[in-house]
């Protein structure tokens, strides 16, 4: 039996190198960088007004006070997205509207709010308070010279990124192409939502937990039918489902009892087993193999086994799968508003709610098939084996909330 460290190790080690392709800007969220970005610019383009006001010579304007204003000659008017032509000399000034850019000869510019203009002098602008060099501006290339990194291969491509390169220029970016993964679920005693159950049978649950877990983390799930707990059935379906896709997660059928077909049909379609015990807690049974060049992962059926297991173990694989260099879940520290207490041999990823101020308690209770516990979490804590976690301690929470 494998340790998690190991286990997930092994698994990220088999992962095949990523593929790319172009997309655009638009469609580019979530998704995996494929190539180093540098600004082809600087940002902002130009010098330009942080508000509406005018430009000035910071010289003309030192002593400027209400009691004392510096009265100043309208020399234009430029809107965002033009361009003043002339130059801003001693005693005149230039209207300006957030984002105009700055006019030659200024060095500053005095907010609206800071003048006035007299209906009888429409050409004079009279200045109630001074404006340092450099005030209200806002400097080219002061937020990105050109030449700057803007995101790294491997990075994940966040709504504000998005609006950086837009900024910068972009409107296709290269990314890690999506791996297209198949979702089978085996027992005779499953059958399709919205059917009606008949006695003995059980709706199934986890392909539609598991493919909206894929669809975070940028792989796009193919579900595919319900496998009965028939040997040669499995065995047809594996070989169906690794033709059709670039991975296959299976979710039930791999552990040891007489009707748990998994292991057995999947090296009889040429598969290899490269391990199917990890010592965690829920999710022990846990296959990972190789067939045709792709990759298995066999979860348990108890749904939050099947849903804690691909958090830790094949989520990262599907990022890495896409390139990305951070695969872990997004973790902070939280502290213990009850004990936690785990006196088995294996650790125990405990299912937790955190509150907004960081206090965290357990979901419900700790079983593998409790739904209810599942649905009211947030959040994972690590448990060792043999282990007790006083309340007040503090323990660092991996998020479940979070793709």
């Amino acid at each position: 039996m494998l340790a998690f460290e190991e286990a997930l190790a092994r698994v990220l080690a088999e992962v095949p190198a990523p593929e790319s392709e172009s997309v655009s800007l638009r469609a580019a969220s979530g998704r995996i960088l494929a190539d180093q970005i540098r600004s082809p610019i600087d940002l902002p383009v130009f010098d330009n007004s942080a508000m509406d006001g005018y430009a000035v010579r910071a010289a003309d304007v030192t002593s400027a006070k209400p009691a004392s204003p510096a009265r100043l000659r309208l020399a234009g008017k430029v809107a965002a997205g033009e361009v003043f032509l002339g130059e801003v000399t001693p005693g005149t000034c230039v209207r300006l509207f957030t984002g105009s850019p700055l006019p030659a000869g200024a060095d500053a510019v005095v907010m609206q709010e800071d003048t006035h203009i007299n209906p009888a002098a429409p050409g004079e602008v009279v200045i109630l308070a001074p404006a340092g060099p450099g005030e209200n501006v806002r400097t080219r290339g002061e937020d990105v010279k050109q030449g700057t990194i803007l995101a790294e291969a491997g990075a994940a491509i966040t709504p504000g990124r998005i609006g950086l390169l837009a900024a910068a220029g972009f409107g296709r970016l290269r990314v890690g192409r999506r791996p297209v993964v198949g979702l089978l679920a085996t027992g005779s005693e499953l059958t399709e939502p919205g059917q009606p159950l008949v006695p003995g049978q059980i709706y199934e649950s986890n392909r539609t937990a598991l493919a909206a877990l894929m669809e975070g983390v940028g792989a796009v799930p193919k579900t595919l039918p319900l496998v009965a707990d028939v040997l040669a059935g499995t065995s047809q379906a594996l070989a169906d489902a690794f033709n059709q896709c670039d991975a296959v997660v299976t979710s039930g059928g791999v552990s040891v009892g007489e009707m748990d077909f998994l292991k057995l049909a999947f090296e009889q379609i040429g598969g290899r087993l490269e391990f199917w015990k990890v010592a965690m807690k829920p999710g022990r049974p846990f296959v990972f193999g190789r067939c045709q060049g792709k990759l298995l992962f066999g979860l348990p059926g108890n749904p939050v086994s099947a849903l804690v297991t691909f958090r830790l173990l094949v989520r990262p694989a599907l990022l890495r799968w896409q390139g990305a260099t951070d695969v872990s879940l997004p973790a902070h520290p939280g502290v213990l508003a009850e004990p936690l207490l785990n006196p088995g041999e294996r650790r125990h990823f405990m299912s937790v709610k955190v509150d907004s101020t960081g206090k965290i308690q357990l979901a419900g209770r700790q079983a593998s098939h409790l739904l209810s516990s599942l649905a009211a979490a947030n959040g994972l804590v690590d448990v060792p084996a043999h282990t007790t976690l006083a309340a007040g301690s503090t323990v660092t929470v991996l998020r479940w909330d979070c793709y």
